[in-house]
C-alpha cells in the first residue's frame, strides 16, 4: 500500500472520461488512495481534451491553474498526444505527460515519481495501440444509473476537419466477451444502462472478423441479465444498415435512441469535409418506419469552410424538415494538422456564430413541439438522483447523459436512483419533460 492520493480531473468527450476511470482503476488496483478533490491530492492528473479550440483552452487553462497553485502534475489524453513536445517547454512543472495510447502505464509511472526515480517522464507512443480488456479494473467516477462502455478505440477514417486519426490511432475492436463482461460487472455494481461509445460505433468487428458486427454484439449484450437499457451513441450514416435496424427494433433493452452525427446536409460541404455525400432524408425516414417511437439525436457543423448562404439555407431546410428529435450544432474550428485547415474561403467568426444561433432557434421550436406531444403519455424512465429538496430526476429511453434533457418527476412512492418506472408527462418544454409516478 501507499499513502499518496491521486487526483483527476477529466475533460472532453465520453470516450475520455472511460479512459480516465481506467487510469483511477488501475492506480487503486496498485494501492493509491483516489480523491476527485484536487486539493487532497499529492499528485493530479488531468486528462485533456483536443478535438476543437475551445476544448483545448478548457485543458490549458486547468493545466495552468495546478502549476500556478504549485501542483505535482501529469498531463494525460489527447493534447498530451497531439503536443507532446510543445507541453514539455511550456509546462516544465509537469512531472510527467502521457499519451492516449499509455494510459496502462500510469501506476508505473506514478511509482517512478513517489519513489523519485525519475521525474519529467514523456511517455507518448507515436502509434496508439493500446485497448482495454476483460481484465482492466475502472473506477467509477460517474454518478447516476448509466455508465460508459468504449467497444472500440481509433478510427479509419479521414474527416477533413478532424484529427482523431492521428491521436487515437487505426480502428480496433475488443472482443464481445471482453464487453459483455465488462457489462456484467457494471451491472452487478448498480449500473442500470449501458451506453456503447467509440470513435464510431458501426465499424465495430470490422477489425475482427472482416465485416462490421454491431448487431451481434447488441444481441449478446440484450442477454445480460444485470443491466436493463443498452444505448447507442456515434453511428456512421452509411454503416446504419437494415440489419443494425432489425436489431434495435426487436431487442427489447436496446433502447429506442440513435446517434448519427451527419456534420452537413449539403453534398458539396460533405465533399470538403471528405464525408459521404449522400441525402440522409432516406437514412431518417428508414429508421423512423422500421423503428417505432425511435429518438434521433444529430450533430452538425457549420461555418465549414466553403459554406455559402445557400449550403446553409440548405442545412437549414434538411432540419426543418426532418425534425430532429436531438440536434447538436457545432461551429467550424480551424485544427492544424486536419485536411481542411489550409481550405480557402475560411467562414469568419462572427457569421458562424451567427448561423449556430439561427439553427438552434429552429431546433429549439421543433424540440419544444416534440416534446409537448408527449403530455399525457406514459414513457419509460430510469431514475438518475434524488435531491436533498426531495426532488426526482430521471431520463426518457429519448436521453442520452449528460448531452440530451431530463425528466422531473413527482411521486407518493418510494424511488431509488436506477429504478425504472413508467412516468406520466404533465408538462414540457424545449430540452426537459416533467411527470408523475404513482
Amino acid at each position: 500500500m501507499t499513502n499518496n492520493t491521486i487526483g483527476l480531473i477529466n475533460l472532453g468527450c465520453a470516450k475520455n472520461l472511460v479512459d480516465s476511470e481506467i487510469m483511477l482503476g488501475i492506480l487503486a488496483k496498485d494501492g493509491y488512495k483516489i480523491t476527485l478533490s484536487e486539493e487532497e491530492a499529492d499528485i493530479v492528473i488531468v486528462n485533456t481534451c483536443s478535438f476543437i479550440k475551445e476544448a483545448e483552452k478548457e485543458s490549458v487553462k486547468s493545466i495552468v491553474a495546478l502549476a500556478e497553485a504549485g501542483k505535482k502534475l501529469i498531463i494525460a489524453g489527447c493534447l498530451a498526444q497531439k503536443y507532446k513536445k510543445e507541453l514539455q517547454e511550456v509546462v516544465p512543472e509537469a512531472l510527467a505527460i502521457v499519451g492516449t495510447g499509455n494510459i496502462d502505464k500510469i501506476s508505473e509511472i506514478v511509482k517512478k515519481l513517489v519513489n523519485k526515480q525519475e521525474s519529467n517522464i514523456y511517455e507518448v507512443s507515436d502509434n496508439p495501440v493500446y485497448i482495454q480488456n476483460e481484465e482492466t479494473e475502472r473506477f467509477q467516477i460517474t454518478m447516476g444509473s448509466g455508465s460508459y462502455i468504449k467497444i472500440a478505440e481509433g478510427c479509419d477514417y479521414l474527416c477533413s476537419y478532424c484529427i482523431i486519426p492521428s491521436l487515437r490511432g487505426k480502428y480496433r475492436s475488443r472482443t464481445i466477451e471482453s464487453i459483455v463482461n465488462e457489462a456484467k460487472k457494471l451491472g452487478k455494481n448498480g449500473v442500470s444502462e449501458i451506453v456503447l461509445v467509440a470513435q464510431d460505433t458501426t465499424s465495430y468487428g470490422k477489425d475482427l472478423d472482416g465485416k462490421p458486427s454491431l448487431s451481434l454484439l447488441l444481441e449478446k449484450l440484450n442477454e445480460v441479465e444485470e443491466i436493463g437499457w443498452i444505448r447507442i451513441m456515434y453511428t456512421f450514416p452509411s454503416l446504419v444498415n437494415d440489419e443494425l435496424i432489425n436489431a434495435i427494433a426487436r431487442l427489447d433493452k436496446v433502447v429506442k435512441y440513435i446517434d448519427i452525427p451527419l456534420q452537413h446536409s449539403h453534398p458539396e460541404i460533405l465533399k470538403l469535409m471528405n464525408r459521404p455525400a449522400s441525402d440522409n432524408s432516406g437514412l431518417i425516414k428508414k429508421l423512423r418506419d422500421s423503428i417505432p417511437d425511435v429518438a434521433i439525436r444529430t450533430a452538425f457543423i457549420t461555418g465549414f469552410p466553403g459554406e455559402e448562404d445557400e449550403h446553409f439555407e440548405h442545412l437549414y431546410n434538411f432540419i426543418k424538415e426532418n425534425r430532429f428529435d436531438k440536434l447538436g450544432i457545432f461551429e467550424y474550428s480551424r485544427e492544424k494538422n486536419s485536411a481542411s485547415y489550409g481550405l480557402k474561403k475560411q467562414v469568419p467568426a462572427k457569421v458562424k456564430k451567427a448561423r449556430k444561433k439561427e439553427l438552434m432557434k429552429l431546433q429549439q421550436s421543433i424540440s419544444k413541439e416534440i416534446n409537448s406531444s408527449f403530455i399525457g403519455k406514459i414513457i419509460p424512465v430510469i431514475v438518475e438522483s434524488l435531491t436533498s429538496s426531495g426532488k426526482i430526476i430521471g431520463r426518457s429511453y429519448r436521453d442520452a447523459p449528460e448531452i440530451d434533457g431530463l425528466v422531473y418527476i413527482t411521486s407518493n412512492q418510494a424511488i431509488l436512483p436506477g429504478d425504472m418506472i413508467h412516468v406520466k408527462i404533465t408538462k414540457a418544454d424545449e430540452y426537459d419533460l416533467y411527470g408523475e409516478f404513482n
